[in-house]
């Protein structure tokens, strides 16, 4: 993902609430908020289905939500700058991404202790376990090499050199990841073994890839681009099946396999885009849905409910010599999770 405050710049416009102006054919809709509080910026959220809980990237700290109560239960401490989040329940243990100190911390999934950190690759962003290979890889989002861990132990075990910024990854569940490359405007697939570049395949016109899903009944890999397109690529042949238009601000995407959805975050305008999948190789924006500026990134769970966060914002501080483009102030206390579904 971008820098961990990308969503301030994005929102320049202040928070807005959710827009009164869903209908009860709008195919999601808010179902609640969930105040969190804090401060600081946010990136990715994960949900981890055996835990029933959702994880929050939030500023120096991992944030907690038990899903079958919907309230805040805990911090993971001392992760600074953090981006993703891994669970590995068979090793009780997770993991999270610490993009300006190039490590990740590991903490315990049971009592959310920090366990230590493990050195990784420039600015490790998106984390993923893979269940096929067994194996956690921390994306570097900066000089095109990823770490590869042991779930278990924490050490580095490999590195993948896959040639430039990567994003957001997604899998098959056969051994072949799919990882959006952003500075290359491409998603590539490689092997979860040998960690060799199987295939490269050009999203043009889309351009700087975020968010990524995967349908893999049909072997489609759906691209959300900041150029405000979201691009669909045959995960087999590698051809472009269409584009279609979303919203500002793009982080995230998910796909939705019990309608058919592919749902965008775009936190630049404040909206999710639903984008209906009629056939394989045909596609239909259906809704554009208010969620709040800033809430870019997305997870969702079993129940095919969607999270997204985000925060009121508050004044832009003066420019100076050392941070010549200052982005807005974050309001302290306002910041929350948003669950969206039908």
């Amino acid at each position: 993902m971008k820098n961990l405050l990308l969503a301030t710049s994005l929102a320049l416009l202040g928070a807005v609430p959710i827009a009164q102006a869903q209908t009860a054919a709008a195919p999601y809709h808010l179902l609640r908020t969930i105040p969190i509080g804090g401060e600081g910026g946010w990136d990715f959220l994960t949900v981890d289905p055996a835990g029933e809980r959702l994880y929050v990237a939030h500023g120096t700290q991992t944030e907690v939500i038990d899903l079958k109560t919907h309230k805040v239960i805990g911090a993971i401490p001392n992760t600074p700058a953090a981006h993703g989040i891994a669970v590995v329940p068979s090793a009780n243990r997770g993991y999270v991404s610490c993009g300006r100190n190039n490590f990740c911390v590991i903490f315990d999934l049971k009592t959310l202790k920090n366990l230590g950190t493990i050195a990784t690759g420039p600015k490790p962003d998106a984390l993923f376990y893979d269940a096929f290979s067994k194996r956690v890889f921390a994306f570097s989002n900066d000089g095109g090499k990823s770490s590869v861990l042991d779930p278990a132990t924490g050490q580095v075990v490999g590195t993948a050199e896959l040639g430039g910024d990567v994003e957001v990854p997604a899998t098959d569940g056969k051994g072949h990841i799919f990882v959006n490359i952003e500075d290359k405007s491409e998603v590539i697939e490689f092997d979860a073994k040998t960690l060799a570049v199987r295939h490269r395949y050009a999203l043009a016109p889309g351009a700087e890839p975020t968010g990524l899903a995967f349908d893999a009944k049909n072997n489609r890999l759906f691209s959300a681009c900041a150029n405000e397109k979201l691009v669909v690529t045959d995960s087999k042949t590698g051809k472009q099946v269409a584009v279609l238009p979303i919203g500002s601000g793009v982080d995230g995407a998910a796909f939705d396999s019990a309608t058919g959805n592919i749902v965008t975050t775009n936190g630049g305008d404040g909206t999710l885009t639903v984008i209906h999948q009629d056939t394989p190789d045909k596609y239909t924006v259906v809704a554009t849905i208010p969620t709040a500026k800033g809430a870019r990134t997305v997870a969702k769970d079993p129940q095919n409910h969607l999270y997204t966060c985000t925060a009121d914002l508050g004044p832009t501080p003066a420019a100076t010599t050392e941070n010549p483009k200052p982005r807005p102030s974050i309001v302290p206390g306002t910041f929350r999770v948003l669950e969206f579904g039908k």
